[in-house]
């Protein structure tokens, strides 16, 4: 048993765990950050930056050498798959709101691999990999984790705090007893990645289109080197028909024609779901990130939102670690369940509802309302500051 409780456990690397350690060790706060994997991921999951998440990882040093690496997304669109843009949204309304007005396209291992750097070369931080939580505890002053090792044997780890950053099935939420209530999307996701120049392809067609459609709607998004595609597919249909070649081809085809077949550099498949747990904190154990709410991908806040979590949470946390109390924790749970349910999964699911309508008339009305939204500046501005999650920021600090 590891007897030293002078320090803060987080469980699970991911980007959440992974700035929720590197702001802790940037204040001097001891950290042992635990994974059961051998080795941070490197598939392309998250792509999407909103602004104020730059503006977080700035206080790390981290977000300029992130833009070098990623595609800075001015605008973004919604369109209909046959009549093309139907508005186009403009970023750079955020000037004087931020120091990164616009998205920044760039895959999230480039994120985990800045941040182990960082982790890895402070004094105060501890990268523990291989290792897998098993079970969490607490006592009056104190928390402990038992952990199995790649060779099967175990150990116990104690410290003054812990973070559940461990996704959306999370050992940390299951062994302190919180509900994850909640509803699966009916549709199961199919992301493709390709070298398919969509942007000569198609006109005026922005770096992030989301694209309505009766039938079927899709998602476009581009990084530096692809093009990732979103595609809602049939639940009813098993994996080995989402994933044969030729059906995916024919529906890259059908997106937009081709006549040369498309190579597809990545694809995978996965439910949806919309959660968000009951408590966010226990004593000394908290929740950040898809282990306290997961939501659908439609607008790029399921990363975003995590990471806000955790330097709200760290923020908060910092206080207590030198000596104020553990009821200012109550505050975080009450700032960004908040946000989870009223801003990331509302917005989240309002993006599915303007793709998925297949009602003439409710599709014309959103069509309508956000070409509205367009012309006017004062309503142009409040929409991107919402869909770039400025103004849940802001208002949250309203909740005491």
């Amino acid at each position: 048993m590891n007897v030293s409780k002078d320090v803060v456990l987080v469980i699970g690397a991911g980007p959440v765990g992974l700035v929720a350690t590197a702001t802790l060790i940037s204040s001097g706060i001891p950290v042992k950050l635990i994974e059961s994997t051998a080795d941070l991921a490197l598939d392309l999951r998250a792509s999407t930056f909103h602004p104020p998440t730059l503006d977080f990882l700035d206080t790390l040093g981290i977000a300029d050498n992130l833009v070098k690496q990623g595609l800075i997304c001015k605008n973004w669109q919604f369109r209909d798959r046959k009549k093309g843009v139907i508005a186009s949204f403009d970023l750079s309304l955020l000037e004087g709101e931020t120091r990164f007005p616009f998205r920044l396209q760039c895959e999230q291992w480039k994120l985990t691999r800045a941040l182990r750097d960082y982790i890895d070369n402070h004094p105060d931080g501890e990268l523990i990999t291989q290792t897998t939580a098993e079970a969490v505890g607490q006592d009056s002053d104190g928390v402990w984790v038992k952990v199995k090792h790649q060779d099967g044997s175990k150990s116990k780890h104690v410290g003054r705090f812990l973070i559940g950053s461990d996704g959306a099935r999370s050992t940390v939420r299951k062994g302190i007893g919180i509900k994850f209530d909640g509803v699966t999307i009916p549709e199961i996701f199919l992301v493709l990645s390709t070298k398919f120049r969509y942007e000569l392809a198609m006109p005026d067609l922005a770096n992030i289109a989301y694209v309505s459609d009766p039938h079927e709607w899709l998602v476009l998004l581009r990084t530096l080197t692809l093009w990732r595609v979103l595609l809602p597919t049939n639940p009813e249909e098993c994996e080995d028909s989402i994933m044969d070649p030729e059906n995916i081809e024919r529906r890259l085809q059908s997106v937009c024609p081709s006549s040369e077949p498309y190579e597809v550099m990545h694809k995978t498949a996965y439910r949806v779901h919309e959660r968000v747990a009951n408590r966010y904190v226990d004593g000394r154990i908290f929740l950040a990130g898809d282990a306290a709410h997961v939501n659908n991908p439609l607008g790029g806040m399921g990363m975003n939102g995590g990471i806000h979590d955790a330097m709200n949470l760290v923020e908060k946390l910092k206080k207590v670690w030198h000596g104020g109390s553990l009821e200012t924790m109550g505050r975080y749970e009450r700032q960004r369940r908040k946000v989870a349910i009223e801003t990331v999964q509302a917005q989240a699911l309002r993006n599915r509802a303007i793709l998925n309508t297949s009602d003439p008339e409710q599709r014309l009305a959103y069509y309508t309302e956000l070409q509205k939204t367009v012309n006017d500046p004062i309503k142009h501005k409040a929409y991107v500051m919402r869909s770039s999650m400025i103004t849940s920021l802001r208002e949250l600090e309203k909740i005491d």
